[in-house]
């Protein structure tokens, strides 16, 4: 069968396949310690799942404007503005089945072929595929370790935009890294972007995945709010991962097409789950703060165990749920890859994760070798206890 030839330009999320290898390997009757997936093992609030029960029970079953609900819409428009310093209203968002839609979406409103996309890698890895699948060039941006997290060089990035470049994808607060932009950080992207008239994708999916300090958004910085689209998501802050919900906020030319595209690939997002979204936005938030706090937890267990692995490097980040240890020296030591480390811990000690290389291409010239520990999914306790074993296993 001859396929589309742009199917050879569409990647994947490569978390999934190590889900897969995991998955398989507790089905053999081995016990797993989930590090490698970004979902959340955390039940949603109650008063949210009542919100969409009252919602299917009052017959809001449906279809729903393309756009989203006008209550769901309002809602989001006024949590942004009260977080982010912005004065959106009801016409400056869609409601999207998830984060990941304004991804994609967004890239067909703005780039053609041949244009050029900067984005951050290691990083999410469906920016790339998106950027390639659509026919422009991907152009990555990386990281390079401070005193105390993950830091951009602006300069490097500045040298990285052409005549061709449009849009830099801007994740602050990142996956994998959990790197989180200074002030001065955020506002030399904002810098950029206003010099060379380039857009700017913010993902703020762990915007409000916060444990110390305050959270901005790059659409805070003078003449940004025009040039900048926020993907929103209710996955991580409500522990909603699998009711895939989540918003595209931008100016309003941008969301007329981002709706008509809403129209082309799934009709509206599923109408009694945006009534809970509304009850997420407005209602009780002790059971997000229950969340926040056990990812809390979860953070110090896991820091602290892979910060005394020998050879093992470990930043204690503020925010998202992700760990993104330096293991160079560890590797060099026991004389593997990233694969075959991998693998053989997953069989050795149960504990499965991701390396730098399931978060797009890794680039020439890098030469540290990184690993992706998600907390999101797992217990303190089976914190303690998996990474106790990879310490063993590593040290011996």
């Amino acid at each position: 069968m001859q396929m589309a030839e742009r199917l050879s330009r569409l990647g994947t999320e490569t978390a999934f396949a190590v889900s897969g290898e995991a998955r398989a390997f507790a089905e053999a009757g081995n016990k797993v310690y989930p590090f490698h997936l970004g979902d959340i093992n955390l039940k949603t609030p109650q008063n949210i799942i009542d919100a969409a029960t009252r919602a299917m029970n009052d017959g809001k079953t449906g279809y729903c404007p393309n756009h989203g609900i006008p209550q769901l819409r309002q809602a989001l428009a006024e949590e942004i503005n009260a977080t982010r310093g912005a004065d959106y209203a009801l016409e400056n968002v869609a409601i999207q089945p998830g984060g990941k839609p304004t991804i994609g979406k967004l890239i067909l409103t703005l780039i053609n072929p041949g244009d050029e996309v900067l984005y951050p890698s290691p990083g999410f890895p469906i920016y790339e595929s998106q950027i390639e699948f659509s026919g422009a060039k991907a152009v990555p941006y990386t990281f390079h370790e401070g005193e105390t997290n993950f830091i951009l060089d602006t300069v490097e990035i500045e040298k990285l935009i052409t005549p061709r470049t449009r849009m830099i994808i801007y994740n602050d607060l990142q996956n994998p890294t959990a790197a989180e932009s200074s002030e001065d950080e955020m506002g030399h992207i904002a810098e950029l972007a206003r010099r060379h008239d380039l857009y700017v994708l913010s993902d703020e999916a762990y915007f409000d995945v916060r444990f110390e300090g305050k959270s901005r958004s790059i659409v805070s910085f003078p003449g940004m709010l025009e040039r900048t689209v926020i993907l929103y998501t209710f996955s991580k802050k409500y522990a909603m991962t699998g009711w895939r919900l989540g918003g595209t906020i931008g100016p309003k030319e941008i969301i007329e097409v981002i709706a008509t595209l809403n129209v082309n690939d799934e009709s509206c997002t599923n109408h009694f789950i945006q009534y809970a979204g509304v009850e997420a936005l407005q209602g009780d938030q002790s059971g997000a703060a229950r969340i926040l706090e056990t990812l809390r937890e979860r953070r110090d267990a896991a820091a602290d165990i892979l910060s005394s692995i020998q050879g093992f490097r470990c930043f204690h980040p503020h925010a998202s749920f992700y760990l993104f240890p330096n293991a160079t020296e560890a590797l060099k030591n026991i004389g593997m890859d990233y694969e075959e480390f991998r693998k053989t811990a997953l069989h050795e000690t149960g504990v499965s994760f991701c390396t730098r290389q399931h978060f797009g291409r890794s680039l020439p010239h890098e030469t540290e070798k990184y690993l992706r520990f998600a907390y999101s999914g797992i217990d303190v306790e089976d914190i303690k206890e998996g990474l106790g074993k990879l310490k063993a296993f590593v040290e011996g």
